[in-house]
């Protein structure tokens, strides 16, 4: 029997574990790091131990301090969520030495699936089809486009798509790089790039007595930058032929290894049918939830149970329904889709019926790593949350998950929140186009553009405005009642300022005996005005909009939008200026890398450093010709958003 689990990650899927083993009565530890101090995570479990640092290789990639942790806890179990040491079998053996039990596959399945290389040349042997292996130093002409992968982990890290010979070696150096900060291993292989292909999985579970499950597949195509957004069961494409052969692959891969647990292998496959074997996930998936919709079974509690050596059912249960996930992630598509971090503010979804649990009945559930709050850096995955419906029918699941991220309250860090309802909603994605090209075809700018348009920002600025006086009357001394702005007699426009998309738009108004003045609009009329909700009737329609303000940072949520408004000071503060030809950081990173040097001449788009945020790589590039008068990094160094990196001052080359 396992009585206390100690769960070797951090954020969402720590919480997801720490749900089921209070369900089932057992104990529960975290661990946490300098960044996740705050982190939910770390409340939430019975004990918690300190992992000094921030970087995960100071941290979660640490086997012999998340074993003395689970020593010092008294844990007699460890489950190793996703990413990080989930799939390393040196982890899972040093785990079992220590006389603890590894809640995961054996270390020798691990090992076998663990370099790519090697899995692909294995479930050859075993009748599955696999892609060939390019050696990367070897790639020709013919061979474009290529895919460079790393032989260790996944979520996107160490990918790159090749068309040009000359963008290979640039494209190695990148995913080695990334490889080795997320996974602790730099090995990087290339493969043949499949064009508008579709990336399926099929989910098996396997027990300690020979039973194997095919679970059924999860539809995983819609990807930006190899990073998975979308999932959905069953998938659009698979009809039940397919759908046997991928079960049968699955089934002989785990068997091939001798698999126990929860795992996946993952496929490649065209719309008439053909598939190649891509890997196996030797842990549980990020998309797990939709695949616990349509079973009916909590994944972790199988896991848990199998590795208590209990037996798995003969067969396993008939799927119901459709279920879909949308990962909402801290990035700014405006921004050239960067990283975001800060403060979480508000963070609600309309609906949820449950969260990190089993759904009762169709409708929404939410599996966040977030809670109002909640500060996110940029040391780890950007993933804030997973929102996933069920439905009895696909159209239905799309509908519902739609509705909860356009009407949730996401207030902080700038997310894709938009990008997603768009997808949902697009005729393509309802049709089941939604092959690995569907972000290209339809296009990241449109499907990125903001729910609120021109008329819904125009009222939220207003709202924001009316709101703002109203929170500065609330905390007034005297005659707090009465509306900010007011005048016995008529007077100028009361006026505010508000960056929104990165532009300054003013608004003016005044109160009047006759109601509220709206300068340049006469069909507004205010029907009531707080801190955190304005009302306001547009031509005969009444708009209820919510407001959170936080500092300079006011959110105004409307009906299935939402727009982000920074206040402007009234009287800048001229100290906080920027020099002209400063660059700045984007984000809060670590500089990993500094290609050019205070003397240097360089061009408008040159990349002059190199970023790391969220475990990814992010160049940053000279916005015009001109000199480097400055630099004010070296490699290594850790820098704030809007930190100056370097000072180019234009002129001829």
């Amino acid at each position: 029997m396992i009585s206390r689990v100690l769960v070797a990650n951090r954020g969402e899927i720590a919480r997801r574990v720490f749900r089921t083993c209070r369900d089932l009565g057992i104990g529960t530890v975290a661990v946490y790091s300098d960044a996740d101090a705050d982190s939910p995570h770390r409340a939430e479990a019975d004990r918690a131990v300190w992992l000094p640092g921030s970087a995960p290789a100071d941290t979660y990639l640490r086997a012999d301090l998340l074993i003395d942790a689970a020593r010092t806890a008294g844990a007699d179990a460890v489950h190793p969520g996703y990413g990080f040491l989930s799939e390393n079998a040196a982890f899972a053996q040093a785990v079992i030495d220590a006389g603890l039990t590894w809640i995961g596959p054996p270390p020798a399945a691990i090992a076998a699936m663990g370099s790519k290389v090697e899995a692909k040349k294995l479930m050859a042997a075993a009748g599955v089809p696999v892609l060939p292996e390019l050696d990367p130093t070897a790639v020709t002409e013919a061979d474009l486009p290529v895919l460079v992968k790393a032989s260790a982990g996944g979520g996107g890290r160490g990918m790159r798509v090749v068309r040009t010979l000359a963008d290979l070696p640039a494209a190695l150096t990148t995913a080695r790089a990334e490889a080795a900060s997320a996974f602790g291993d730099p090995t990087v292989f290339c493969e043949p790039y499949v064009e508008a292909g579709h990336h399926l999985e099929v989910q098996v579970l396997a027990d300690t007595h020979g039973t194997v499950w095919s679970l059924g597949e999860r539809e995983c195509s819609l990807q930006r930058r190899h990073q998975k957004v979308v999932e959905e069961t069953p998938s659009p494409m698979v009809d039940d032929a397919l759908r046997a052969e991928l079960a049968a692959a699955a089934v002989a891969a785990a068997k091939a290894i001798d698999y126990v647990g929860a795992g996946t292998v993952e496929f490649l496959a065209r719309d008439n049918g053909t598939f190649w074997f891509l890997e196996t996930n030797t842990r549980l998936q990020v998309e797990h939830p939709v695949t616990e919709c349509v079973t009916g079974l909590d994944l972790v509690a199988e896991q848990l149970r199998i590795a208590a050596g209990e037996r798995l059912p003969a067969t396993p249960p008939e799927p119901r329904g459709a279920a879909i996930e949308a990962r909402l992630y801290a990035e700014d598509p405006a921004q050239g889709w960067r990283p975001t971090g800060g403060t979480v503010h508000r963070f609600a979804v309309p609906g949820v019926q449950a969260e990190f649990d089993v759904l009762a009945r169709p409708g929404v559930r939410l599996d966040a790593g977030i809670v109002d709050g909640t500060p996110v850096g940029t040391s780890y995955d950007p993933m804030l949350a997973k929102v996933i419906a069920w439905a009895p029918t696909r159209a239905e699941a799309a509908a519902r998950l739609a509705a909860a991220l356009a009407g949730a309250r996401v207030h902080g860090p700038t997310t894709n929140r938009d990008l997603l309802v768009r997808t949902l909603r697009h005729p393509d994605f309802l049709s089941g186009r939604t092959d690995t090209g569907f972000f290209d075809r339809i296009g990241l700018d449109v499907l990125a553009a903001p729910l609120a348009g021109p008329a819904e920002t125009e009222l939220a600025v207003l709202a924001g405005a009316l709101a703002s006086a109203a929170a500065r009357r609330r905390a007034a001394r005297v005659l707090g009642e009465l509306p900010g702005g007011w005048r016995n007699v008529p007077s100028q426009f009361a006026r505010a300022e508000f960056e929104v998309a990165g532009r300054t738009v003013e608004v003016g108004y005044r109160h009047t005996r006759q109601g509220l003045l709206v300068e340049g609009r006469s069909d507004v009329v205010l029907v009531s005005a707080t801190a955190d909700e304005v009302v306001l009737e547009v031509a005969g329609v009444e708009h209820r909009l919510d407001v959170t303000i936080a500092g300079n940072a006011v959110d105004v949520d409307g009906d299935g939008w939402a727009v982000s408004l920074t206040a402007l000071p009234r009287f800048p503060d001229a100290t906080t200026a920027v020099a002209e030809g400063s660059l700045v950081a984007p984000m809060p990173g670590t500089v990993t890398a500094v290609h050019v040097a205070v003397g240097d001449e360089v061009r408008a788009g040159q990349p002059l450093l190199v970023l790391e945020a969220m475990k990814m790589q992010h160049p940053v590039v000279a916005g015009s010709d001109g000199v480097v008068r400055s630099l004010d990094v070296v490699p290594g160094a850790q820098v704030d958003a809007g930190a100056v990196l370097a000072v180019i001052e234009a002129g001829e080359q």
